[in-house]
């Protein structure tokens, strides 16, 4: 049986989503009293879905194909051009396990020992009374954490600006005007140095051994063939803007951590609990808004027509709050994560589906060590009081967004 969607009446509906930010597809669901709705954003016809069904389909590479379904604009800005989010079929295949390869246990455990070791170093340069704005002090770590990782050069001097070059990337993704451009020319920048780095390497000019560096400067393709420099050096910046992006889950845990002080005390003492919480802050907070594929072949699905080359936008913030898939989405609730069921497809804070062979983020656990490791290092080793009379307000207008202070502490 066929039936049609329901559509968003008007010519087009970019404006609305970006006034409307995290909740633009949650309004509509909610209007039309149902998971799927077709809109037009930026003059093109888009599918809108949410609900672990829905991210269980989307992430079917029989039916859904990446290649085309990043904007440009994306691409310029945060993902850069040619990158492995834009590959299917085999060379998606051969390029994610570049990425795969780095995602072992001993990696992870150097991610989260790194990440201590940096917040220490950052902390020593405090002084008691200090105030410091948390957002910025972590992109700078977690800038240092990204390139020690990685295996890339980064002198003392550099930390800053290379932190805001990686910070302005990210806060592209949603912004026009003057931000988009900024974005625009960190990428620039960014990819310049990188590429300069993968140059060098290649000529034995730098030494990097089991490090991103090395694995991507040495990785070949589907055809046998070395990556061109150029894309070598997005595929690299794919693994550094990732890191430094975990500056906002680590000011969202921080935001937890003073709105919901009840849980500092098992935070300190069970390691298991520390893990729920930083699951809790990924699913609760607005990080990632949502993520599109394209139609491969026309095709029905719970009575609604497909067609090759529809766009399709699955709402990753609404499927984290999905009301089918968690017990009261809405409330901050950490012992969820150890009593409800999780899967690759309701739990999407990242992106969903199988992290080994389709598109879903490579890096989560990257992403837990270091909030792990930096929760851990704001409860049990830094003396702070969180500043009053700040704007800890989370507007879900902007994307992506923060709490509009950026989180302010004071050291004690």
């Amino acid at each position: 049986m066929n039936m049609s969607l329901p559509v968003d009446k008007g010519f087009d509906h970019t404006f609305n989503l970006l006034t409307e930010g995290y909740h633009f597809m949650r309004n509509r669901f909610d209007e039309f009293g149902t998971d799927i709705f077709e809109t037009r954003l930026m003059g093109k016809k888009m599918i809108c879905m949410k609900g672990h069904e829905a991210v269980r389909l989307f992430y079917d590479t029989s039916r859904f194909q990446r290649s085309g379904a990043v904007p440009k604009r994306i691409q310029k800005s945060l993902f850069g051009e040619g990158g492995v989010q834009t590959l299917d079929g085999t060379a998606h295949e051969v390029r994610k396990m570049m990425f795969l390869s780095l995602m072992t246990e001993a990696g992870i455990r150097r991610v989260h020992q790194l990440t201590l070791e940096q917040w220490r170093l950052q902390a020593s340069r405090w002084k008691s009374g200090q105030n410091v704005i948390l957002f910025d002090e972590a992109e700078e770590v977690l800038c240092r954490v990204a390139c020690l990782w990685a295996g890339v050069p980064l002198k003392e001097s550099e930390v800053s600006k290379r932190a805001y070059d990686l910070g302005a990337l990210i806060d592209a993704f949603g912004g026009v005007g003057a931000r988009y451009r900024e974005g625009r020319r960190a990428r620039k920048r960014t990819e310049d140095w990188i590429r300069s780095l993968i140059e060098k390497y290649r000529s034995g000019a730098v030494e990097g051994v089991d490090h991103a560096l090395e694995v991507i400067a040495t990785h070949r393709d589907e055809n046998g063939q070395l990556l061109d420099a150029q894309i070598a050096a997005v595929e690299l910046i794919s693994v550094i803007r990732p890191i430094v992006a975990v500056a906002r889950f680590i000011v969202f845990g921080a935001l937890a951590l003073h709105d919901f002080p009840q849980h500092r005390l098992a935070l300190a003492t069970d390691d298991e609990f520390l893990e729920a919480f930083s699951e809790e802050v990924r699913r609760y907070y607005p990080f990632t808004p949502f993520l599109g594929a394209m139609v491969r072949n026309d095709f029905e699905w719970k009575g609604y027509q497909f067609h090759k080359g529809d766009t399709v936008l699955v709402d990753i913030y609404g499927t984290n709050h999905d009301p089918k898939s968690w017990n009261q989405p809405d409330l901050f609730n950490p012992e969820r994560f150890l009593e409800e069921t999780v899967t690759p497809y309701n739990f999407v804070p990242q992106g969903g589906g199988n992290p080994a062979r389709g598109h879903r983020c490579p890096g989560e656990d990257v992403t837990v060590a270091i909030m792990k490791a930096s929760l851990s290092f704001l409860v049990n080793e830094l003396d702070y009081t969180v500043v009053r009379n700040q704007d800890l307000s989370v507007n879900l207008t902007r994307m992506p967004t923060l709490p509009a202070s950026r989180m302010i502490i004071q050291i004690k």
